[in-house]
């Protein structure tokens, strides 16, 4: 078993990148909030898991909401001094498994991936997203024309977390919630570039089905990195979680 598969066999045994084999092929906005199936949303971690926001086959809402709750709020402050460079470089090997992180979550989130040889299975050629943003189902095909239709995206974006607390942060920790894979998702290109760095005030997945792992995963990863929340991006969360029954 190469060290790729080996390092994310435990991530596709507990339901991640299902949603290719359950055949979801919904279009954006027309699935109910409520009817949320964990087995068809990537992005759900063992980590997630292991700490109770996610139930069997469900959000567990009261555990995210206890969550919630715990971290502090603020308004969010000027975005004049936020520069991406002062989060690292772009997609750094934090993990130390050899391979970038961006590839890290391509191999992850991506099925029927195929890699560049010679790269120890790093690199990341072709394979087949099930979009957790939209719903569809998306080919991806590295290259400088093609690569674009397939995206990383920070669910809690830099700017905003630079916004809510990061600004005070050293460089090293600023870099580890850029490639925190807890905190990172291969996603619908043009969706990404629309969410820009909103939080869930004013941005929510345009497939309403994953509406409920979204904000539970922003939620996660705001506690973890004692980040604060504004009042608007709380009340969305707040409400989101009220669909998670």
């Amino acid at each position: 078993m190469s060290r790729r598969r080996n390092l994310w066999s435990g991530l596709a045994a507990a339901g991640i990148a299902v949603a290719l084999v359950a055949g979801v092929h919904y279009a954006p906005g027309n699935t109910p909030a409520g009817s949320l199936s964990v087995s068809a949303a990537p992005g759900i971690t063992d980590q997630l898991r292991h700490d109770g926001l996610v139930t069997g086959a469900t959000i567990n809402d009261t555990a995210v909401r206890k969550l919630l709750a715990k971290i502090p709020a603020t308004a969010a402050a000027p975005t004049t001094a936020y520069d991406r460079d002062s989060f690292g470089p772009a997609w750094a090997d934090t993990d130390r498994n050899g391979c970038d992180q961006r590839n890290d979550v391509l191999a992850r989130d991506l099925t029927a991936v195929t890699y560049k040889p010679g790269t120890h299975d790093c690199v990341v050629l072709t394979g087949t997203l099930a979009d957790p943003y939209t719903g569809h189902e998306i080919s991806f095909t590295r290259g400088s024309t093609t690569s674009t239709a397939v995206q990383i995206d920070h669910m809690v974006p830099l700017s905003w977390a630079y916004q809510h607390g990061a600004s005070t942060w050293t460089e090293q920790r600023r870099e580890q919630l850029a490639t925190d894979l807890n905190n990172l998702t291969a996603v619908d290109g043009p969706s990404n570039e629309s969410k820009s760095d909103q939080g869930p005030a004013t941005w929510l997945p345009p497939a309403a089905s994953y509406a409920c792992t979204y904000v539970t995963r922003f939620t996660y990863v705001v506690h973890r990195y004692e980040l604060t929340l504004d009042t608007a991006d709380r009340a969305a969360i707040a409400r989101t979680l009220d669909t998670c029954k």
